[in-house]
C-alpha cells in the first residue's frame, strides 16, 4: 500500500504545482499559454435614455515560438455588442452586432525579468453597424511590461492607434490605451485583480477610465482547465452619456502544452 499512497501524494503535488503555474500564466498577458477568454461587460446608464450595453469580447491568445529565445504572442479582441434603451423615450437605438477587432502581436523574450513584449497593434473594421465601429483601418505600437513576485503580478499594457484608411466621412482615430494592473493569487488559485482600461481620445480630448475589480477562480472539468471570473467596474471618467458603472463576468478556456 505504501508505494500506492506515495504515488497518489506525488501526483497531487504535481497537480497542485501545475495549477499554480497556470494561475500565474493567466495573470501574465503575454505568457506562453494558449487560452480563449470569453469576457462579458454589462454597462448601465448609457446614453440619454440611460440604457444598457452588453459587450462580449472573444479574446483568443496564441503564442508562437519563433526561435529558442523569442515568442510572438497574438492577442485578438472581437466584440459582440447588444445595446438597449440608449435613446430617449420614443426613439430606438436597440442594436446587436459585431464591433471592430483589435489585433495585437507582441515580440517577447522567453526568459526575462521583468517580463516584457513589444509589437504592432491593428484596428480592423469588422463592425456590422456604423454605431459599433469606426469604419476605419488603424495601426500603431503596443507594449507590455510586468513583474511576477510570489503571488503578486503587477505591470502595465499600452497601445496607440491611428487610422490610415477607411471612410473619410467618419471621425479620425487617434487614441491611446493604458492598462495598469495588479493581481494576487491565493493558495486556492483564486485571483484578485484591479486594473484600469483607460482610453484617451486625442481628437475630442476626452478620457474614458473604467476601474475594474475582478475575482477569478481556476478549476477543472475532467481534464479541461478553466477559469471563471466576475467583478464590477466603475467609470471614474467618461464622455457625456457614457456609462456610470457595470459588471464583468466570463470564462477562460485553457490549453496548456
Amino acid at each position: 500500500m505504501k508505494p500506492t499512497i506515495l504515488a497518489l501524494v506525488s501526483s497531487a503535488t504535481l497537480l497542485h504545482s501545475q495549477d499554480a503555474d497556470l494561475a500565474k500564466k493567466l495573470a501574465n498577458p503575454i505568457s506562453d499559454l494558449i487560452s480563449l477568454p470569453i469576457q462579458s461587460n454589462y454597462d448601465f446608464d448609457v446614453g440619454p435614455g440611460d440604457g444598457t450595453k452588453w459587450t462580449t469580447n472573444v479574446q483568443p491568445v496564441i503564442p508562437f515560438g519563433i526561435s529558442e529565445d523569442w515568442n510572438i504572442i497574438s492577442r485578438t479582441i472581437l466584440p459582440v455588442i447588444d445595446q438597449e434603451g440608449l435613446a430617449p423615450a420614443g426613439d430606438s437605438l436597440d442594436e446587436f452586432g459585431l464591433g471592430d477587432t483589435v489585433q495585437s502581436f507582441f515580440f517577447s523574450p522567453k526568459q526575462s525579468s521583468p517580463i516584457w513584449g513589444v509589437g504592432p497593434v491593428f484596428l480592423i473594421p469588422t463592425a456590422t453597424d456604423s454605431l459599433f465601429g469606426t469604419e476605419k483601418w488603424g495601426m500603431g505600437p503596443t507594449a507590455v511590461v510586468l513583474k511576477q513576485e510570489g503571488p503578486w503580478t503587477y505591470g502595465a499594457l499600452a497601445n496607440h492607434l491611428w487610422d490610415f484608411a477607411g471612410d473619410d466621412s467618419r471621425a479620425s482615430v487617434n487614441a491611446t490605451f493604458l492598462q495598469p494592473f495588479v493581481s494576487y493569487i491565493t493558495h486556492t488559485k483564486t485571483t484578485f485583480s484591479i486594473n484600469t482600461e483607460s482610453t484617451y481620445d486625442w481628437q475630442n480630448e476626452q478620457w474614458t477610465v473604467p476601474l475594474n475589480f475582478v475575482v477569478s477562480q481556476l478549476f477543472k472539468i475532467g481534464d479541461q482547465p478553466m477559469q471563471a471570473f466576475v467583478g464590477a467596474r466603475y467609470y471614474a471618467e467618461k464622455p457625456d452619456n457614457g456609462p456610470e458603472w457595470g459588471l464583468r463576468l466570463g470564462l477562460t478556456f485553457l490549453f496548456p502544452k
